[in-house]
């Protein structure tokens, strides 16, 4: 276990309790001056008694102002010490309501004209002036502190409100991506494990080798389905992990698709590509050919990567053929990917063609260092 660190003079000076001492200290120690060169005309055991009753008060000036305050004017005619009375008066309208801040102006000039009086046996009105303006001179310096304290707190109290917002936005955005993360898993083996079901039940003619087979496929696309889910949900585990690049193998994705039963061309003429690219590449092929099986299980499907410079197009193109398969949706994957590309800084559309459907997302490199000062291909056009 780490020693405790030593504190610094800037902690000492912030430390209100430290101040509160230094205060105090500094008011007894003008006593003792009072008592010494007789600042009031009071005897001097008086003068003494006052001036430390009236230092003493100031330490809970923060928890009751308006005692400091008064202990502060009643003791300075008597002590002649001005400290407790500054301070009370400065305490007493620092740390009241704006409202009440009369109360410590009056108690000032109460305790600055009753020193004349002691003091002189009379008030003429060039002392009367000299506590009209001592008084409100230090009740507005304890003004003016309380609002610049008020502001400083409702500053913090916004920024971290501000603070609270941006996190929960953050959080609200990371479940919508993981939402979305798994929609797109699920929704590709679970219609890769429709098609395997409905190759079996069309094929079931007694040949059990073949009815093994089609199980085993059944059998092996659920476990890497429930793996795959395993790992989105995995990211809401905050503990740290290795870096892992996970669903950016398109190769392995178009042979699940082939052993599947769905016929499928890649042609790939990107080469590597950076993770988080390779990644969205494959989300882009992984929806283009969930929604061929479903709409057109028995149509060829091409998934055409290119890379022109700093851009990626992947389309994703099948033809009509077959019965669309009886299958649920939410509607969302195109709507998901579509966010998933606009993030990425590209584009996405898809629609029916003349020769059946055509998926295309056009979107630049994104891991990699580009060069500010050569134009994209796509700001030529």
């Amino acid at each position: 276990m780490d020693a405790p660190r030593p504190r610094d003079w800037r902690s000492l000076v912030h430390d209100q309790r430290v101040s509160d001492v230094v205060l105090v200290l500094a008011c007894l120690a003008l006593t003792a001056l009072a008592v010494k060169a007789s600042w009031a005309g009071a005897p001097r055991p008086v003068i003494a008694v006052a001036g430390i009753v009236g230092s003493l008060a100031q330490w809970p000036r923060r928890r009751w102002p308006l005692v400091a305050a008064v202990a502060g004017a009643l003791t300075y005619p008597f002590s002649g010490n001005p400290g407790p009375l500054l301070v009370g008066l400065y305490a007493g309208a620092s740390y009241t309501r704006p409202s009440r801040a009369w109360i410590p102006f009056a108690l000032g000039w109460a305790g600055f004209a009753g020193w004349s009086l002691v003091d002189e046996g009379r008030l003429d009105g060039d002392d009367a002036l000299f506590a009209t303006f001592a008084a409100a001179f230090v009740v507005g310096v304890g003004v003016y502190t309380a609002a610049r304290r008020a502001s400083w707190q409702a500053r913090i109290a916004r920024a971290q409100a501000e603070r609270l917002l941006h996190d929960e936005q953050a959080r609200a955005a990371e479940r919508d991506r993981i939402a979305r993360e798994m929609h797109d898993v699920l929704a590709h083996k679970v219609s890769l494990i429709a098609l395997h079901a409905g190759a079996l039940e069309i094929g079931a003619t007694g040949d059990a080798d073949r009815t093994r087979e089609g199980a085993a496929l059944i059998r092996a696309t659920a476990r890497e389905a429930l793996q795959e889910l395993r790992g989105v949900l995995g990211m809401l585990d905050a503990s740290p992990r290795p870096a892992e690049e996970p669903f950016a193998d398109l190769s392995t994705l178009v042979d699940a698709a082939t052993t599947a039963g769905q016929r499928v061309e890649l042609r790939d003429h990107a080469g590597t590509l950076p993770p988080a690219t390779a990644r969205v590449v494959y989300r882009v092929a992984q929806e283009g050919l969930t929604n061929a099986r479903k709409h057109a299980p028995e149509a060829r499907a091409t998934v055409s990567v290119d890379r022109t410079g700093d851009d990626v197009t992947v389309t994703v193109h099948n033809g009509p053929g077959g019965a669309a398969l009886n299958l649920p949706g939410s509607g969302a994957g195109l709507v998901g990917l579509a966010e998933r590309i606009r993030l990425a800084g590209g584009d996405l559309h898809g629609g029916p063609v003349d020769d059946g459907w055509r998926l295309t997302a056009a979107f630049p490199v994104v891991d990699e260092p580009r060069d500010n000062t050569a134009p994209r291909a796509a700001d030529a056009r």
